[in-house]
């Protein structure tokens, strides 16, 4: 007879032998009024649906001339939902909040495996834009 520990672990087999690591890149510049927009919060997530909690796969910030680079990995049963979120101070308004832009990752540049493949390039992008979906988050450096 199997003690419970040993078919709770053949029960758990096939689920962890299907898990798979996959891994995202993402790069680009972020403008305000056409200038380059420095030390603006970039992350990168892989948004889950369900009871699983999103994982936070890097995080960094835009460099003196706007530009970021961001990568990461994880292992998931399912193909990951990686999302870019942008958190930055470009023409707020009266409002003191930054404001919070998610740009969605395509599905063709997520790779199997720890390594990126193939970059996605967000291009140069003006955050002047009011962006469909953008938010305001009111707590700093999270």
């Amino acid at each position: 007879m199997y003690s419970y520990s040993t078919l709770l672990i053949l029960c758990l087999l096939p689920l962890a032998t299907a898990m798979r690591k996959q891994s995202v890149g993402v790069r680009g510049q972020f403008l305000c009024d056409g200038r380059p927009l420095a030390n603006t919060m970039v992350k990168l997530w892989d948004e889950d649906h369900g009871p699983d909690p999103d994982d936070l796969l890097a995080t960094g910030n835009t460099d003196a001339n706007g530009r970021f680079q961001l990568s990461g990995s994880e292992t998931e049963l399912t193909t990951i939902d990686p999302r870019l979120k942008v958190y930055h101070n470009c023409d707020l308004g009266i409002n003191p909040c930054r404001r919070k832009v998610t740009f969605e990752i395509p599905k063709k540049f997520i790779a199997s495996g720890p390594n990126v493949v193939q970059w996605y390039d967000l291009g140069s992008i003006n955050l002047n834009t009011k962006f469909p979906g953008e938010e305001r988050d009111c707590i700093p450096n999270v």
